[in-house]
């Protein structure tokens, strides 16, 4: 079984006040104090300013985006992460702006390379949002991110 993640994390209260501004955002909690918020065609859509969004490359982060991450990350960090993988192997993407601007990232692992979870990228971005790894765990479990297996999960997770 497959594992495919395009999202936004944050603390809980910083990503339901700036996400109130996106169309269609929805925000699911996740463990630690985390919530994150899956980047749908709507929420794509709702912030893209047009541009190619390539220069990070990320394969889904929105033209221009990164611009409102950087606002965003005034009120405290925040994390835009992709993975796509099956069987252990695949990719991952993770970076973080603090205080207005790119702190961390983007880090990624390449195609078809088994990668120790422990240094992941996107366990290396939640540790700068504050996310501590328990006895066994990685940061990626301790947060929760291994409950939901695709985006579509983590919306319907979170249906009223």
């Amino acid at each position: 079984m497959g594992y495919e993640l395009q999202a936004v994390i944050a603390a809980d209260e910083l990503l339901r006040v700036a996400s109130r501004v996106v169309p269609g955002a929805r925000v699911v909690p996740i463990r630690q104090g985390l919530s994150l918020m899956p980047m749908t065609d709507e929420v794509f859509d709702a912030v893209t300013d047009g541009s190619d969004g390539g220069d990070l490359g990320f394969w889904r982060l929105p033209g221009g985006f990164e611009t409102v991450l950087a606002q965003w990350s005034s009120a405290g960090p925040v994390a835009y992460v992709e993975a796509e993988y099956f069987g252990g192997v695949g990719e991952q993407r993770a970076a973080v702006w603090a205080g207005g601007s790119l702190a961390l990232g983007p880090l990624d692992t390449p195609t078809r390379k088994r990668f120790s979870r422990a240094v992941s990228p996107i366990s290396q971005a939640l540790q700068r949002l504050g996310a501590q790894k328990l006895l066994g765990e990685d940061e990626f479990e301790a947060a929760g991110l291994d409950r939901h297996r695709n985006n579509e999960d983590w919306i319907s997770s979170s249906a009223p």
